[in-house]
This record gives C-alpha cells, structure tokens and sequence, in this order.
C-alpha cells in the first residue's frame, strides 16, 4: 500500500470514529421483577406496576426500559434462585412482590442493588430496613396492612356508606 492510500484510510477511519461513538445508545435501564405468584394471579399487580412506571417516570417497557419477569409461582424455595438470576444479570432495580418472602430473598441476595418491595407485614421486623422512617441501605417499599381486625373495618365502613347511599 501506498503511503498517500495509507494516510487517505487512516484519516477516513479517524474522522468516522467520533460518527460510530455518536450513534451509539446508552443501555437500557434493567428492571427484575420477581413475584412468589404467577403471572396469571398478578395481572392488576402488573398493571398497576406499569402505571405506576409510565405515570412516576414517564418509563414504558420496551421503548425506554426493559423489564425481566421471573415467577416462583407458589414455590417459595425458588425466591433465592430468581434473586440470585437478578443479581448476576446486573439489573438496575429489583422489585419483590408476592408476599413477604419474595422480599427477604431480594434483601438476603445484594446489599447494592436498590430494591422495591411490597410486605404484609412489619419491614423492621423482617430486616428489611432500618425503621420507617428513615430505611437506609438498599431497600424500600409499600407495606399493605391487612389484617382480620382492619379487614373487619373495611368493611363496616364501606356496609356504611352503602347503607347512606341507600336511605337517601
């Protein structure tokens, strides 16, 4: 090769390399959502679940993040797997639903990896986090009371509303 044909390649190949780092993407956020339940038990969870990303940050699956399903499917002996999958995948945020066990298995698999969960119970109490107030670590999450005494409450308010709405 010539040295004019070498200098024309070099320079051409030099003046395309800022075009070719230009076009490149940034990565995709990863979202693992990892449930005790079956997708087929879950499907307000899940709607709720993509509202919430579309509605809260303007992020909708497929177009401007990805999210990765895995489903214990009642088999909660499997949770500590499907976490550990998360975690060697690298994901940017792990979400635990389905009970409380889903959520001790994201917490026991990374320290690092910021996660959402949902719990029936007490999150101190579960070690999950530090207080309510103040969480610290990795985690946080919405905690869903329900209990046969709140439930029992539930649903004398709403026999009361109701019996207003049907004496007026």
């Amino acid at each position: 090769m010539r040295r004019r044909e070498f200098l024309k390649l070099l320079s051409g190949a030099a003046a395309a390399c800022p075009l070719t780092a230009r076009a490149q993407q940034p990565p995709v956020p990863i979202i693992g959502f990892m449930s005790a339940r079956s997708p087929e038990d879950s499907v307000n969870v899940l709607q709720a679940f993509h509202k919430g990303l579309s509605e809260g940050g303007g992020f909708t699956d497929g177009e401007n993040v990805k999210v990765e399903y895995r489903w214990a499917r009642g088999s909660y002996g499997l949770l500590p797997a499907l976490a550990g999958e998360f975690v060697e995948r690298g994901v940017n945020v792990l979400v635990a639903v389905g009970g409380d066990a889903s959520a001790r298995a994201a917490k026991a698999a990374t320290s690092a990896i910021p996660i959402v969960f949902t719990i029936s119970g007490d999150p101190v109490e579960a070690g999950l986090v530090k207080s309510i107030n103040r969480p610290g670590g990795n985690a946080t999450g919405c905690i869903v009371f329900s209990t046969g005494e709140l439930d029992a409450k539930r649903l004398a308010l709403a026999a009361l509303s109701r019996r207003d709405h049907w004496q007026s």
